[in-house]
């Protein structure tokens, strides 16, 4: 009886195991997917130019009017941007000639001027002297004897994204602390 009893112990477990893959093969999980998204990202870009086409060299005559025409220009597809130029003066250049920043710039502090340019699908270009120009003051040779220094005028033009910089002030600040230590 022994026997009979581990037999039928076999063919019982034989069968439920069998019952078993036959019913664990018809069961199926509920199983869904989707299609994969992609997402690419690319760069955004600021590119400005600072040009002139009167040159790079004057004689201070007295009340001559010298045609100065550097220009700003924000080059296409350019993002939305803070635009700076910064008019530097040496030699005392203001004491022997007026000029004046042309309106669409406005002052920030001394010497430093700012637009905020929206983003640009075509070249955007900013005179930065008032009618492109410098007069000489009514000058007598006294005033410039013993001049050692020519005067100069240097204009430089930066530009930093909009998006994350609330104000022109915050702007500059940025560039300042960003600006290279040997340019």
């Amino acid at each position: 009886m022994k026997k009979f009893g581990t037999k039928a112990l076999v063919i019982t477990i034989a069968v439920m195991l069998a019952v078993c893959a036959i019913i664990g093969g018809t069961y199926a999980w509920l199983i869904d997917t989707t299609d994969s998204v992609e997402n690419t990202f690319t760069f955004g870009n600021i590119n400005i130019d600072l040009g002139e086409t009167t040159g790079d060299s004057y004689k201070l005559l007295p009340n001559a009017k010298i045609e100065k025409d550097p220009k700003v220009t924000v080059k296409a597809d350019s993002e939305a941007c803070w635009l700076f130029v910064q008019v530097e003066e040496t030699g005392n250049l203001s004491a022997y000639a007026d000029y004046d920043i042309a309106s669409d710039w406005t002052e920030l502090q001394a010497g430093v001027y700012y637009i905020k340019q929206d983003a640009t699908a075509a070249d955007v270009s900013y005179s930065v002297l008032a009618n492109d120009e410098i007069v000489v003051k009514d000058l007598i040779k006294t005033q410039i004897d013993g001049i050692t220094a020519d005067p100069t005028l240097t204009v430089t033009a930066f530009a930093i994204q909009q998006e994350g910089i609330a104000d022109a002030a915050t702007a500059w600040s940025t560039i300042q602390q960003n600006l290279p230590t040997n340019p």
